[in-house]
């Protein structure tokens, strides 16, 4: 068995980045409510529930920290790190509720226009853009660390686009005034989350479901394995992650004649870690196959 047993994404997580975050989109999602009530916006208001969902997954976020740092004990001998998958699938979905809530509203809107104070829907709408643009400069370079980061850095980039896309809007009514513009906004702004929210939730399904981590293919760790001098065969092989980035790895090697297993144990952990950065593997080595024919799970 080797490598090291810290099983969480969120140990280097900056918290007073995401509580900053967390207060500018928190604050803001509020004088966006209000402004969207006074405006009669409803783009205004899609996109104060989309800063509901930012803050939401900032808010997560930092719980998870909490609860991830927590150590193992007798019943979790992980700990609590894959907190952190449930909180990010929690989020995913939790904002494909909001992105349907607001496609119907906007529906019932389209075929009764309200009236917007364009000039008011303007300004908040450059706020936001403003605050949206801090939060993502916050959270961009831990985005790749940990998949609840990640859920709420596409949240907030998501929300930027619609603040840009209600900039725009604004502008259209302003000189036009059609007040219909407002409502296709509000679909466009729901409409272009779903991609993102369903890249995030797979992701968080495949670790549910200890999935092989993406990047990874089991038939090239099977063939690593397997030309290491002294592994005849391998079978019972398992691959699959904790958290994002803690794969880990399980197999039973039959070792060929005369080689020794601690030797080529130790090959094939150093090729693991070389070719593949796993450092969490467990490798049972066999004289004989316990298996009734070699076969990869």
């Amino acid at each position: 068995m080797s490598g090291d047993h810290q099983h969480a994404d969120v140990s280097n997580t900056p918290v007073s980045r995401l509580w900053g975050a967390l207060g500018l989109t928190g604050g803001f999602m509020l004088a966006e409510v209000v402004g969207g009530i006074l405006t009669g916006s409803l783009a205004l208001i899609s996109d104060a529930m989309h800063m509901l969902t930012d803050a939401a997954a900032l808010a997560i976020a930092l719980v998870a920290i909490h609860v991830g740092r927590r150590p193992s004990d007798l019943l979790r001998t992980y700990g609590y790190a894959r907190f952190e998958i449930l909180a990010a699938a929690f989020n995913a979905l939790l904002l494909l509720a909001v992105a349907f809530y607001i496609l119907y509203e906007a529906w019932q809107r389209l075929s009764l226009p309200q009236e917007i104070q364009s000039g008011g829907m303007l300004l908040i709408a450059v706020i936001g853009l403003i605050v949206n643009l801090i939060s993502m400069r916050l959270l961009t370079s831990h985005k790749d660390e940990s998949l609840n980061v990640r859920g709420a850095y596409l949240e907030v980039w998501s929300d930027m686009l619609g603040s840009v896309a209600v900039i725009a809007g604004a502008a259209i009514i302003w000189f036009t005034g059609w007040q219909w513009v407002d409502s296709l906004l509000a679909v466009g702004i729901g409409f272009m989350v779903f991609p993102r929210t369903w890249v995030l939730l797979k992701a968080c399904v495949n670790i549910l479901l200890e999935g092989v981590p993406p990047g990874m293919r089991l038939a090239d760790v099977h063939a690593a394995i397997t030309t290491v001098p002294g592994a005849a065969s391998v079978h019972d092989l398992h691959l699959w992650a904790i958290t994002q980035s803690q794969p880990s790895l399980t197999a039973h090697v039959v070792l060929a004649e005369d080689a020794d297993g601690e030797t080529v144990r130790r090959a094939i952990e150093q090729r693991l870690r070389d070719e593949f950065d796993l450092h969490h593997t467990t490798l049972q080595m066999e004289r004989e196959s316990c298996a009734p024919s070699e076969h990869i799970h």
